[in-house]
């Protein structure tokens, strides 16, 4: 089949080059002419594993193409998909469909012959009876199919993700374009995807919803975890014992810093507005967004009780800037919170990310020193904070970065480390849920 896909950011980028790794003949279009060269050059914008292989392959094979102009892409598409930013509005945080809206003007105007015109981002209920006004607007008499398709990637494992998803959700009640989905995504079938059609405001919803729900599960482990602190516990036995019943499920219960990156914040935020302006608010997702706005501030005053001293002068070594490990994503991180509180005490801040530094230069206060590895970034620190799980962290040579630190104070916000294994070398370890011990 033919296919364009509008936006080259995260989602359109891995949705089209999977895509195309299917047999599809592919077009990504973005206006960003610098992007679209460098993708034309095999210079991928993004650290996705996998990505970078498999853009290549594609492109070699004739498969995967890159333009800056939609209009022949489009006319010639038997689907086209929209994978343009949602961010959240300022102001009062509701999705900014600016570019979606955008994009369906361009695309109504190209489009020839019957067209289905996918909404790949995320967007509140009701954008796909809004994008069917403004196509008819545009195009009184385009043939077009507006279906939503919602796309449930996680950063780090996107490929793995696309091609072995655990649904495939569908909403349209046009009957020629679930034919041409169905045809879209055949090549799942072997894997046997869940292939969900329904209607479109329910896809639109099924997106928010599954975000929020996700959301509301770190908040709540988090919250878990202070109380162990409290009483006792470790919430990595809590977690492990709430995981194991099957109506729950162990993923998304991990207790750290608080959730970040480009879907949960946003997306618990423009469900809450929906929610409000229906007059049916969500409660519970309000105290999600604010404990976990709550718990990001906190942690740097975690760091700073843990390492002792006067913070005015003191050196702290930041393991870890992206939201999560497997990406550069800078979006809502954990880190971004920690790293300004302790600069706002006078805290001198060094940090290393295996992937992130670029993408954190643009986000991080200026003072930050950036690290070459963990080592040189621990060196002559008064006290070393692991942010994001990185592999590269799990198996660090402890004696060594012992020998480094000027105090050895560690504070895992991931609890990557058993607590025994840095107290029997002298450390002072403070994890999340299971209390300072020295």
């Amino acid at each position: 089949m033919r296919v364009a896909m509008i936006g080259t950011g995260y989602v359109g980028l891995v949705s089209g080059t999977c895509f195309s790794d299917f047999g599809h003949e592919v077009v990504c279009v973005d206006k960003d002419a610098d992007k679209i060269e460098r993708l034309k050059l095999g210079e991928i914008p993004i650290f996705e594993p996998g990505l970078e292989d498999l853009v290549r392959r594609n492109v070699t094979s004739g498969r995967l193409q890159f333009d800056t102009d939609l209009t022949q892409a489009v006319r010639e598409a038997e689907v086209v998909f929209i994978a343009v930013g949602t961010p959240s509005r300022r102001g009062d945080g509701h999705a900014d469909l600016s570019y979606v809206h955008a994009a369906a003007r361009e695309i109504a105007r190209a489009a020839q012959g019957f067209t289905v015109v996918v909404t790949k981002s995320t967007v509140p209920v009701g954008t796909g009876a809004d994008l069917e006004h403004i196509i008819r607007e545009e195009a009184p008499s385009a043939d077009i199919a507006v279906v939503s398709n919602p796309e449930f990637l996680r950063e780090g494992a996107a490929i793995e993700d696309f091609k072995r998803p655990d649904r495939i959700v569908i909403g349209t009640d046009d009957p020629r374009a679930r034919e041409v989905m169905a045809a879209l995504y055949r090549p799942l079938s072997l894997n046997a995807a869940p292939l969900l059609f329904t209607g479109r405001n329910n896809a639109e919803l099924i997106k928010y919803a599954s975000n929020a729900f996700l959301a509301m599960k770190i908040t709540f482990i988090n919250e878990m975890a202070d109380l162990c602190e409290k009483v006792g516990g470790d919430v990595q036995e809590v977690a492990r014992g709430i995981g194991l019943d099957r109506r729950i499920g162990p993923k998304f219960l991990h207790a750290g810093p608080g959730y970040g990156g480009s879907c949960f914040p946003k997306d618990t935020l423009a469900l809450m507005r929906t929610a409000q302006e229906a007059g049916t608010p969500l409660r519970l997702i309000e105290t999600v967004t604010t404990v976990n706005d709550s718990r990001k501030a906190a942690m740097g005053r975690r760091v700073l009780d843990a390492i002792g001293t006067p913070p005015r002068g003191a050196t702290v070594a930041v393991l870890g800037l992206t939201f999560k490990p497997n990406t550069d994503d800078m979006r809502d991180s954990p880190a971004i919170n920690i790293v300004q509180s302790l600069l706002d005490r006078g805290v001198r801040v060094r940090a290393f990310d295996p992937a992130g530094i670029e993408e954190a230069r643009k986000v991080l206060p200026a003072g930050v020193d950036y690290a070459g590895d963990p080592y040189d970034c621990a060196e002559g620190a008064d006290g070393l904070v692991i942010v994001t799980e990185w592999d590269a962290f799990r198996a660090l040579d402890l004696d060594r970065l012992k020998a480094l630190l000027r105090r050895p104070v560690v504070v895992d916000l991931r609890n990557v480390y058993p607590p025994a294994d840095l107290i029997g070398r002298g450390f002072t370890y403070v994890g999340i849920g299971r209390g300072t011990l020295d």
